[in-house]
């Protein structure tokens, strides 16, 4: 594995090998010791999926406190140009944002720390996104800000969304409950 941190501070770009023969491939997505030489003590409370459509916009999610998480994300197949905005307001890169493309061909896996907004758009049809969290989920917690409303460019012009996701908060107007 070969890891790189973003200028974002905490967030990681883990760079898995991959393997492939005439059955398929392989991937390692997560081994302990190696997160834990980097202090990136993740222990995972819980895992999940999403499958998306070709344009589809998830986010941009994020869980508070006292339930916010840590999380890993990767793309075991389609595509998905990942966004993540660090929402932390003591942060020198507060309201910055960062992407990067995770494919199934590239086997990449991003670890985004407790403050960190995180959202997707799906470059293929039947995208699998799997995420794993150190915590629950908590519907009490759970918030998000607006996808459009932090700079980024998604660069679609017809994107399929969740009535959620276009009612959070505008960035702008976002009072961020992490310090």
């Amino acid at each position: 594995m070969n890891i790189v941190e973003f200028e974002i501070s905490g967030c990681f770009l883990i760079q898995s090998k991959k393997f492939k023969d005439h059955r398929g491939s392989f991937v390692k997505t997560y081994h302990q010791d190696i997160y834990r030489e980097l202090s990136l003590n993740f222990d995972f409370a819980e895992e999940f999926y999403s499958i998306s459509h070709k344009n589809v916009i998830r986010g941009m999610h994020f869980q508070a406190p006292p339930a916010d998480h840590d999380k890993i994300v990767y793309c075991p197949v389609g595509a998905v140009n990942d966004v993540f905005v660090d929402i932390r307001k003591s942060s020198k890169t507060y309201g910055q944002f960062k992407q990067i493309e995770l494919t199934e061909d590239n086997g990449y896996i991003l670890f985004l720390p407790k403050g960190i907004a995180h959202g997707f758009v799906s470059l293929a049809d039947n995208t699998l996104m799997v995420y794993k969290t150190s915590t629950t989920h908590s519907t009490v917690n759970d918030a998000g800000i607006r996808w459009d409303s932090f700079g980024y460019d998604w660069k679609i012009e017809n994107p399929i969304l969740s009535e959620r996701d276009k009612n959070f908060v505008d960035f702008s107007n976002f009072d961020s409950p992490f310090v």
